[in-house]
């Protein structure tokens, strides 16, 4: 009987070890690739959108429009839970640089029929306070343009129109990834237009 018994508790023991092994291995890979982003150097896409009713909170916009200022584009859907959770820091990231040559525009691609409705997508940019101009790309045409992939991504692009950085995930105020987009952010605002 306890040899049987010292058989019993040693494959627990292989399994929980394993198992840790493998916690700790994704644990590594999550945390040491949190902040980290797709680093880039091509010029942005244009806005696939020219028609005013494709776009919030402001007139139909191109790239050429944005030429001078460090540009932040955010693809969300208002049904995507990170991207809403993101929110609260994309406004703060936004006041934090008010005055400075810094945009946000919000890409609004939907993920289901359901949010391909405008209204829908002003009264949820009401209830989030986003502010910022959001162009409906309900056809995913720029999504496609810019080769996303996933909601939230943030792309940052510079003061000439090149495509610098690419950050995918919720994000928080005061994480690893925010403070690196701050600091990518403050760096590309330091570079001539």
């Amino acid at each position: 009987m306890h040899s049987g018994l010292t058989k019993m508790t040693k494959l627990p023991r292989r399994i929980i070890s394993s198992l840790a092994l493998i916690i700790s291995l994704v644990s590594l890979i999550y945390f040491t690739n949190v902040g980290a982003s797709k680093i880039v150097a091509r010029p942005a896409p244009e806005f696939t959108q020219t028609s005013p009713g494709a776009w919030l909170g402001s007139e139909p916009l191109s790239m050429s429009d944005l030429r001078g200022k460090v540009v932040l584009v955010d693809f969300w859907t208002f049904t995507c839970w990170n991207c809403y959770r993101s929110f609260p820091w994309l406004n703060a990231l936004e006041e934090k640089f008010v005055g400075k040559d810094f945009q946000v525009i919000g890409i609004h691609s939907p993920e289901f029929e359901k949010e391909k409705d405008k209204t829908v997508v002003e009264k949820h940019m009401k209830k989030y306070s986003l502010k910022h101009p959001t162009m409906m790309d309900n056809d995913f045409a720029f999504w496609k343009k810019i080769g996303n992939k996933y909601w939230p991504s943030f792309y940052l692009i510079d003061k000439r129109g090149f495509l610098r950085h690419v950050f995918i995930g919720e994000t928080h105020e005061g994480d690893r990834r925010a403070e690196i987009i701050e600091t990518e952010i403050n760096r590309l605002l330091e570079e001539a237009s």
